[in-house]
């Protein structure tokens, strides 16, 4: 198993990055990581932390920085970490990708190098929901897709379905779809045309709509929405995990569960090979679980799943 990982992504990398890689080898066998930086910044600290006889260092001349335009800075600079980290793993070398760094370029990375899978309209973002049961449920699509027909939800459901079942560990998993109001006919028509389709899917257990009181309880382990709309839950939620923290209750054993950390990083769903996105301000226990959470996916194989159901829409 190998996992590109770029040292150079986030505000505090690359000292946090390779926190995180120790926390993570420590509990980690049979994985080589394929770590990616400025050699003349990195390899002072991966002696430091005593990583730099378990991993495979390559140097990477240019870093793409946060406020370049995606596009542009792939296609200047091929020496950077994100880029030569979609290098590898389009051409085989790795078999996922991660990084905390620009988020626009490793979304136009996963669409351009690795591509989307065959028979899905668009790829998608999903986030980790804490349920007050102790649970979690996924939320799908976060940002992405700002505008969607049916048929893009249509396909989130099922892409968020296979990734709950195998990297969730969520049964059968019951999916509803965001709207402002239970009843079938509610909504607007992107949510009306939506609820016939995800009606007749036999390829999920839908089980209507869900309203922004059911997130966190338990009527829902899948819930779908467009990107313009799960994009402000998302922020609301971590605007809400923030007051929580400045109150001083974030220690609660629930609101504890909000902070990025513990998820590590969002999966880009629907593309042929695993890429995680870090947060930006991604610490050590963040690209830990980054990690984990990518050989999660290697290891549940959920990227050929997901090919395979799709193999339906190309039939």
């Amino acid at each position: 198993m190998n996992i590109g990982f770029d040292l150079m992504g986030g505000d505090f990398a690359p000292l946090e990055a390779i926190k995180g890689l120790q926390q993570y080898l420590q509990q980690s066998n049979n994985v080589t990581v394929w770590c990616i930086g400025q050699e003349e910044i990195v390899a002072p600290l991966l002696q430091e932390y005593q990583l730099n006889n378990q991993v495979q260092f390559i140097h990477a001349e240019e870093v793409i920085g946060y406020n370049e335009h995606p596009t542009k800075a792939l296609k200047e600079k091929q020496k950077s970490s994100i880029s030569i980290g979609f290098h590898l793993l389009a051409t085989g070398k790795i078999d996922a990708f991660i990084s905390a760094g620009n988020t626009g370029a490793m979304l136009v990375g996963s669409m351009f190098s690795i591509k989307a899978i065959e028979g899905v309209l668009r790829p998608t973002i999903a986030t980790i929901i804490p349920k007050t049961n102790g649970t979690i449920g996924l939320l799908l699509d976060v940002g992405l897709n700002a505008d969607c027909k049916p048929e893009h939800l249509n396909q989130f459901a099922i892409l968020g379905n296979l990734y709950a079942q195998n990297v969730l560990n969520i049964h059968h998993p019951k999916t509803g779809l965001l709207n402002v109001g239970e009843e079938e006919g509610k909504g607007n028509i992107l949510t009306q045309a939506t609820y016939t389709l995800l009606k007749e899917n036999k390829q999920i257990n839908f089980i209507g709509n869900i309203e922004g009181r059911d997130f966190f309880n338990d009527k829902a382990d899948v819930m779908i929405c467009d990107g313009f709309t799960g994009n402000i839950v998302l922020k609301m939620a971590e605007s809400f995990y923030d007051i929580a923290k400045e109150r001083a209750f974030h220690n609660d054993e629930y609101i504890s569960r909000f902070h990025y950390e513990n998820y590590g990083g969002t999966p880009v769903l629907g593309v042929a090979k695993p890429v995680i996105i870090g947060h930006g301000i991604s610490n050590a226990t963040a690209f830990k679980n980054m990690l984990l959470l990518s050989q999660k996916m290697i290891e549940t194989d959920v990227c050929n799943k997901m090919k395979s159901s799709f193999s339906t829409f190309t039939s």
